[in-house]
């Protein structure tokens, strides 16, 4: 005997770390207890893990409730291939299906909650051949209004909304005024600026000056009559050439 025992719990060892033998188990998780004020709507999370591919054609959810006062589970919600929403109950067209099987996600929504919402939800998931495991369950509390700490976390998402923004606009606003600033200051600058004083293009060549040749203006006085002659301009440069041909005509005269 002893030695058939030791032999059967060989073989099962083998069988074990050969990965032959495996105990499956579905595994379920949800959010836990939740609040949720009377007349909105909640979401009930509920997500798995399976040791098993996902089959779509077989893979089925179920949502149960069960009340505070005693009294027997109802019903909240069926899923196989397609949602099975309630038609009959106190959750009939308050409940939609918000999950994805692919994404190993079974959650649902319960709208306009009321006082009579309260309870446990059971949440089950089977995926053959994976369908044993423990079952989730969501613990639902609705109240008449939010609680503290909600109202302080839609306080402090509401302010730190608000705070943004104002920090928006004063960034733009700087902005602009900076813009306005600098281009006060380049029109400024602008008109402050001397003026280029227009230079005579010749000044630095004195070859390529023009030079300007002044007339000589002369007036004659007649000896003989006392009379006074017209007055004849005279040009410089030609002045040189006519003075030999006067003196001819001195000598002219004095000949005479």
């Amino acid at each position: 005997m002893c030695v058939k025992g030791l032999y059967f719990f060989t073989v099962l060892s083998g069988l074990a770390a050969s990965g032959m033998l495996q105990v499956s188990g579905i595994r379920i998780y949800t959010s836990g207890s939740i609040e949720a004020v009377n007349g909105t709507d909640v979401r009930l999370k509920c997500t798995f893990q399976s040791s098993s591919p996902i089959n779509v054609n077989a893979i089925s959810v179920s949502w149960s409730f069960r009340p505070l006062v005693p009294g027997r589970e109802e019903s909240v919600f069926h899923y196989q291939q397609k949602p099975y929403p309630p038609l009959e109950g106190i959750f009939r067209k308050r409940v939609v299906w918000d999950g994805d099987i692919m994404g190993r996600d079974a959650s649902i929504i319960i709208r306009q909650v009321k006082f009579t919402y309260n309870g446990t939800y059971i949440c089950q998931v089977k995926n053959p051949p994976d369908v044993h495991g423990t079952v989730g369950e969501v613990r639902l509390r609705v109240v008449t209004t939010a609680s503290f700490s909600e109202l302080l976390l839609l306080a402090l998402a509401i302010g730190g909304g608000i705070a943004a923004v104002v920090i928006l606009l004063i960034i733009i606003v700087s902005c602009r005024r900076c813009k306005k600033r600098r281009s006060q200051r380049q029109l400024e600058g602008n008109e402050e600026a001397p003026r280029k004083e227009r230079k005579d293009p010749t000044a630095c060549h004195p070859a390529r000056a023009i030079h300007l040749y002044l007339s000589e203006t002369s007036i004659e006085i007649d000896s003989s009559d006392g009379m006074i002659s017209e007055a004849s301009t005279k040009d410089p440069s030609s002045s040189e050439d006519e003075g030999p041909s006067s003196d001819d005509d001195d000598g002219g005269d004095d000949s005479d």
